[in-house]
């Protein structure tokens, strides 16, 4: 028996992973090897280990729009990713969106673990996760550097269908409270677990 296939995430939220892709990658050109040893708004990861999630994050979601399957077994790290992780993840960025800009590919369903996943759903849950870790990024190199509003304003009332409050651990911790004045940056942040003004 065959799945139907999964209905297409909302237009917008799919909008949304070339200006995180963007984000991100302007904030990892502050990173330098002297930073790699910082630790970041990731409980227990240092900059390197950061870098290193994303870029492998990166390399699945572009694996799933490329191939129309991601594997579960994570590859092997490669050189680049070991000798230069900032470089690493922008040649993965680069990668990311080469394939989620191929029309033919926007359209196919993604199949994980058996599961079929629209691609434009993929393409919004990599758009929250990438800008999140631009925003741990920037932290991490002492730039804060918020996610830009109209950015983060769309990125929010996606967060809780990716993120939903009950089932979160361990990936994210709960969410943190902050002032009902705080933007859209810092709101994504907080809700992700992120505590925005230390």
């Amino acid at each position: 028996m065959t799945r139907p296939a999964p209905a297409a995430w909302p237009t917008e939220g799919a909008l949304l992973l070339e200006p995180s892709i963007s984000y991100a990658l302007g904030t990892v050109v502050a990173v330098t090897p002297e930073l790699l040893s910082r630790r970041t708004p990731c409980r227990d990861w240092d900059l390197r280990m950061l870098l290193r999630h994303a870029t492998e994050s990166l390399a699945a979601i572009a694996e799933g729009i490329e191939t129309g399957r991601v594997g579960l077994d994570p590859a092997a790290e490669d050189g680049d990713l070991a000798a230069d992780p900032a470089r690493a993840f922008r040649d993965r960025a680069g990668r990311l969106l080469d394939a989620w800009t191929s029309p033919a590919r926007r359209g196919r369903v993604i199949q994980i673990a058996g599961c079929p996943l629209a691609a434009s759903a993929m393409a919004a849950a990599a758009a929250l996760e990438v800008a999140v870790h631009g925003w741990d990024i920037s932290r991490a190199c002492g730039l804060r550097q918020p996610i830009p509003g109209a950015l983060a304003t769309c990125l929010l009332p996606i967060a809780p269908l990716l993120v939903p409050r009950a089932d979160r651990a361990p990936q994210f911790a709960a969410p943190v409270t902050v002032p009902a004045t705080a933007g859209p940056s810092d709101q994504l942040a907080a809700f992700l677990g992120r505590a925005p003004r230390e």
